[in-house]
């Protein structure tokens, strides 16, 4: 537990991939993509259960060698690529509540794809739902302004346009409100979020802000670019 709270994790990673074949399998600095999170899981105390979600033979085999408990394996009509995560993540608090016989009071959602991702930044996730009372903790990065929604374009039949049309009032980035993403580290959500609200965010959802470059995999360069930066990170350790 944390604070009381019965913390149970869930690293989410189906068989299929479109971006990259069998994604959560590939390796980061040798080590599988879900392999990478049952070691760091391993590192955080106050984890009550820790399992992965996932409708392949292989990830679970994967996963149970790196810690990681597969109670069970994920139904097909859970498997596809239009499955949300609200879906994914209820049905495996249910059933893992229906196999352990307790009442868990927060979910930890952990995805294979961010490699970089830290134990302190699990923890400090889980610190800011239950000190800040919120139905969820969603970790963000700031967006770089080049990226900025009032910088966005459209073309549509060759013609060029803005995708807001207050963009053409910008003229320096100074004029910029800060904008954030998801950068896919860690989400913290109560179980009544999940279950009464059926949201993954609900009515009070607040952000935890990371410095840094963290990198959600999507591509085979996203994967490339993330070991690069995780061989800087270290030499500047």
């Amino acid at each position: 537990m944390i604070k009381r709270q019965r913390i149970l994790v869930v690293c989410p990673a189906r068989g299929g991939s479109k971006g990259i074949p069998h994604k959560n399998l590939q390796p980061f600095l040798g080590v599988p993509l879900v392999a990478r999170v049952g070691h760091l899981v391993a590192e955080i105390p106050g984890i009550d259960r820790a399992i992965v979600s996932t409708d392949s033979e292989e990830i679970a085999s994967v996963a149970k060698e790196s810690g990681f408990d597969v109670p069970f394996y994920r139904p097909e009509d859970l498997s596809g690529d239009r499955i949300s995560d609200l879906e994914v993540l209820s049905h495996a608090l249910i059933e893992t509540e229906r196999l352990d016989g307790v009442t868990y009071d927060i979910v930890v959602m952990l995805q294979p794809t961010s490699p970089l991702r830290q134990a302190e930044h699990v923890v400090g996730t889980i610190n800011m739902l239950i000190d800040g009372d919120w139905d969820a903790v969603w970790t963000v990065s700031e967006t770089d302004s080049k990226n900025h929604p009032l910088k966005q374009l459209t073309v549509k039949d060759g013609r060029l346009d803005y995708y807001d049309p207050a963009g053409k009032q910008i003229i320096a980035r100074q004029q910029l409100v800060p904008v954030y993403h998801r950068n896919g580290v860690a989400y913290a959500i109560r179980r009544s979020c999940l279950l009464d609200q059926k949201s993954i965010s609900g009515e009070r959802t607040g952000a935890f802000v990371l410095e840094g470059d963290l990198i959600s995999i999507d591509t085979y360069w996203d994967l490339e670019l993330s070991e690069l930066l995780h061989a800087r990170q270290e030499k500047s350790c």
